[in-house]
């Protein structure tokens, strides 16, 4: 996590001099709860588990997800009005050859629908104080209450509040303002609380441990703080303590939203174009990864060693003698925001280059690595001040199969390429469609779609509108979101955000496009030289080289070298 700022505070004196019987990585794992001991746990009735307290918290967090639901709903109002009435046309011209019954039956249908909408735009004149700049004070009051509504709710809902900040597609601009706020702006927990931590973690006296240690937390964040401290060997540190109660109430919370989810499978309009259980089962693993501290600087390890070439990226190190899974200790770290462009400035440093720095790190991650940090909001990024991008809190991260990546690849150049044919395809391949869909029968569909879509700049696609119209297609053709690409597509929009703040003019695709074909040259071109060789010795099983892919890579290649000439 990164170390926002310095503040005046109250520093220990400490009571030894050395720090002796320093831990190993994981020497605190006898404190997780067994396996079976854990899947036993999670398999009690909530009753029983938690009583009346879990389910009036349930209570609570239903009243709380409803009415952002409802919220949200007649926010977004008038498109899907628009599509409804789309879809009502629709259908009376499909009935028309049906006889007079079923004429009169849709009519029926068109007059209930008529009085849903007059209703919803009661209740949406009513909660919005009318429209125009009425509607907007409403809008930010709602984006405030939703804030402190998932401060109260605890870590589980306020890292949930901290995703949707990213999504600026979703959500009403009042929202994301707000709910960015819950990236470095998350209340502490006590003081005392954090040092007996740290002491039962590592097994010794804060004087032992450190030769001091800050009395108020310089960040506090959904699953822990961070103090900033001195080894008695002189490094300065940051140390993260995980909060208290944390693994209780986090699998308590998913265990309320299993529920909801199990109830949004039974309801097939409420989940059929996305995979609400595979989503929450990627957010359960994540997030348990992510209170294992042992596990986070194991991953911050691997991410330097991806990066170790790369002088311009800087991983803070772990100091493993004073970190368990509940205590983390690393390299303090000074530096600005990359969204802090006046201090940039004044540092003589260019927040567009910090913004590509950052796209190039991301194709890296994702089309070269496999492996990626996959919550970087600026709170987890600093410009240190000799201009070396520090990356934080690996706590979240992902992973991407070498026939994924391969996939992505193809998809990136076909939206580059303005290949529709090339993008539909894509969409069949990354098992967008659901099981049983002949893809053939989508194909033309999502061509047509695309093809207007295509022709527009990223800034000028209104995402929600673009939602609707997919609708369309989803309506005859179920799509969903696969699981595994709801933390890919966070850090991508994620990505987009920071670009916009850092870069007026920027565009994704045009920033990514010439280090995506670096990336896709040298992968590429490694598969085809091991082809080449495994056909020259006899070992060649497939027995087929795909040449007039070869010949597309050898012609960028050379446009790219005469480009750099």
């Amino acid at each position: 996590m990164a170390a926002l700022e310095n503040k005046q505070t109250l520093v220990l004196t400490p009571q030894v001099e050395g720090a002796n019987g320093h831990r190993q990585p994981g020497g605190k794992a006898q404190l997780a709860l067994p396996s079976s001991a854990h899947t036993a746990r999670e398999e009690q009735p909530l009753e029983k588990r938690f009583g009346l307290r879990g389910w009036l918290r349930a209570a609570n967090i239903a009243r709380v997800l409803g009415l952002l639901s409802f919220y949200l709903y007649l926010d977004s109002y008038d498109i899907r009005h628009e599509f409804n009435r789309r879809m009502s046309a629709r259908r009376r011209e499909e009935v028309r050859g049906r006889g007079r019954v079923a004429l009169f039956q849709e009519w029926s249908r068109d007059v209930d629908r008529r009085a849903f909408d007059k209703l919803i735009r009661v209740a949406r004149f009513v909660v919005f104080r009318g429209a125009g700049e009425n509607k907007e004070q409403q809008l930010e009051k709602q984006s405030v209450w939703l804030r402190e509504s998932l401060l109260s709710l605890g870590p589980t809902f306020i890292k949930i509040g901290q995703t949707l900040g990213t999504r600026a597609d979703l959500l009403p601009l009042a929202y994301v303002k707000e709910l960015s706020t819950l990236q470095d702006q998350v209340p502490a927990f006590p003081t005392a609380e954090a040092y007996a931590r740290i002491e039962a973690e590592l097994g010794k006296s804060l004087g032992e441990a450190y030769a001091e240690i800050d009395a108020e937390p310089i960040a506090a964040a959904s699953l822990g703080q961070v103090y900033r401290a001195r080894l008695h060997t002189g490094e300065e540190v940051a140390i993260k303590v995980q909060r208290p109660n944390l693994a209780e109430t986090i699998s308590f919370d998913i265990a309320i939203l299993r529920r909801i989810t199990d109830f949004l499978n039974r309801v097939p309009q409420l989940s059929e174009n996305a995979d609400w259980s595979g989503m929450l089962r990627e957010f359960d693993e994540t997030i348990h990864e992510e209170m294992d501290y042992v596990k986070e600087g194991h991953n911050a390890d691997r991410f330097r060693e991806n990066f170790k070439s790369w002088r311009v990226i800087h991983v803070p190190k772990i100091y493993w003698s004073h970190s368990t899974r509940r205590v983390l200790t690393m390299e303090f770290i000074r530096g600005t925001k990359v969204v802090d462009l006046e201090a940039l400035r004044a540092r003589r440093i260019s927040p567009v280059k910090v913004n590509r720095l950052l796209i190039r790190t991301y194709l890296k991650q994702l089309l070269e690595d496999g492996f990626f940090h996959a919550d970087p909001h600026p709170g987890n990024l600093l410009v240190m001040d000799n201009g070396r991008l520090a990356f934080f809190d690996f706590g979240m991260t992902g992973r991407i199969t070498p026939r994924l990546q391969s996939q992505m690849i193809d998809a990136f150049f076909h939206v580059v390429g303005k290949d529709v044919h090339g993008l539909a395809q894509d969409l069949i391949n990354l098992n967008f469609l659901k099981p049983g869909v002949d893809p053939e029968t989508v194909r033309p569909v999502v061509e047509g779609l695309f093809q207007h879509y295509l022709n527009l700049k990223l800034g000028e696609v209104n995402f929600k509108e673009l939602t609707y119209d997919l609708a369309e297609v989803m309506y005859e053709y179920p799509f969903r979101l696969p699981a595994n690409f709801t933390y890919v597509m966070r850090a991508l929009m994620t990505l987009e955000g920071i670009g916009i703040v850092t870069d007026p003019g920027f565009n994704f695709f045009d920033t990514a496009k010439p280090y995506a074909k670096q990336f896709m040259l040298r992968r590429e071109g490694k598969h085809f030289r091991k082809l080449l060789l495994d056909k020259f010795t006899g070992r060649d099983e497939e027995g087929r080289i795909e040449w007039g892919k070869m010949w597309k890579l050898a012609k960028m290649a050379a446009k790219m070298y005469l480009e750099k000439k």
